[in-house]
């Protein structure tokens, strides 16, 4: 596996790369710090403390454009960066991931299409891992690095060979929630057990938390809102739950063009909400 010198690979139990790149069952693509443990705890939950099926992750740029208040108020840019690899590796450790690869990309190299070492190291690491899961970011984000990030993925997993590819790709929430799927598109992915992991995951970026931004208590409360609101007639049977989009009937066929897909979702709530108001008129 072929990554550039920016790169930082860490193995929170020390196997050498080529087994914790191999034994990875589920893996997460984010664009930035903090992406993978607010939209794939799914993942990181599935291998949590199991033998057979590992969570691998890969952050794709270097998150030097946080905002940042309080003690972090001064921090330069490159400061902001190595402390955020670190609160990654922090992550990593307390989540038992096989591995996370912070490829250190500038956003505008994720975000153009024309940009193509990240896209070539995305192959690179899927090559090397061949996962059965796949987390990214929904094409409905409304962070045009995240939707550039998913958008390098998708072309990524569609340089696989068929054969090679994985069995899901599930696109989720971060910059915007998918509770406006309609009910029948969400891809449901209950998140109960172990919410004491959940929420030492997300307090470990404190540049983040402190810095301004409470997605600590944010992703916790969109969680649990999901739970809740999963059904008007029954009783809450989760806690929390994310919504995911199903990203993966692009990989299946590589001639659906990725925004008509995305927009069809759109489309089918249009008419959801016409047929609703038509309905009591």
């Amino acid at each position: 596996m072929k990554l550039s010198s920016q790169a930082d690979v860490f193995i929170p139990d020390a196997h050498v790369g080529p087994e914790a790149f191999s034994r990875t069952t589920h893996l997460g693509i984010g664009a930035h710090q903090d992406d993978l443990e607010f939209m794939a705890f799914h993942g990181i939950l599935a291998c949590y403390d199991q033998t057979d099926c590992w969570f691998g992750g890969v952050i794709m740029t270097d998150g030097r454009g946080s905002s940042r208040l309080g003690k972090y108020r001064d921090w330069t840019d490159a400061q902001i960066a190595a402390e955020r690899v670190q609160e990654q590796r922090r992550a990593a450790t307390l989540g038992q991931y096989s591995f996370v690869a912070q490829l250190g990309y500038a956003s505008e190299d994720v975000r153009l299409k024309q940009a193509e070492a990240s896209r070539t190291e995305i192959l690179s690491i899927l090559n090397a891992t061949r996962p059965k899961v796949v987390y990214v970011h929904n094409l409905a984000d409304k962070h045009d690095t995240h939707v550039g990030c998913a958008l390098r993925c998708l072309e990524a997993l569609r340089l696989l060979p068929a054969d090679q590819r994985p069995e899901k790709v599930y696109g989720c929430e971060v910059w915007r929630d998918l509770d406006w799927l309609v009910d029948e598109e969400k891809t449901p992915m209950p998140i109960s057990e172990r919410p004491e992991l959940a929420q030492k995951l997300n307090a470990i970026f404190a540049t983040q938390i402190a810095g301004g931004k409470r997605y600590d208590l944010a992703v916790l409360g969109r969680r649990t809102a999901n739970a809740t609101f999963s059904s008007a007639h029954s009783s809450d049977r989760e806690t929390s739950m994310q919504w995911a989009m199903d990203l993966t009937p692009l990989i299946k066929d590589d001639t659906l063009d990725p925004l008509a897909y995305v927009i069809g979702f759109v489309d089918r709530l249009k008419s959801d909400i016409a047929a609703r108001i038509h309905r009591s008129l």
